[in-house]
């Protein structure tokens, strides 16, 4: 005989379905989530990461061997495309709070999950 302990399974009974046609699957959705698109958090997110972007340009432009170092270019570049993409949100997310509206869409949540991404 081994040493080794056996793991053990202990079923859990469901809760029945009280309400809904025949018992029928209840979709729930999240609470808002801090930060989640459409928010106050996230519009505060979206304006600071653009801030950040202009400080960070600000810094790269006025060193005095700027257009020398090659890498300072790339990065003007990549920061130029991440300032751009957060300034868009940010209008996006002023548009849902002024509207009043839910950015909960599947479609919209995988846009900016990939832009994050790839920015």
């Amino acid at each position: 005989m081994s040493s080794v302990s056996r793991p053990t399974v202990h079923p859990v009974e469901a809760p029945p379905y009280t309400d809904g046609p025949q018992n029928a699957l209840i979709r729930v959705r999240m609470k808002d989530v801090q930060g989640m698109p459409g928010t106050r958090g996230s519009l505060f997110l979206r304006l600071t990461q653009f801030v950040f972007g202009l400080v960070s340009i600000c810094v790269m432009g006025t060193t005095s061997d700027f257009r020398s170092v090659t890498a300072f270019c790339y990065l003007v570049s990549a920061v130029s495309v991440q300032i751009l993409w957060s300034l868009s949100l940010a209008v996006v997310d002023i548009y849902a709070l002024l509207v009043r509206r839910s950015l909960r869409k599947q479609i919209i949540f995988r846009l900016f999950t990939i832009g994050d991404g790839v920015r």
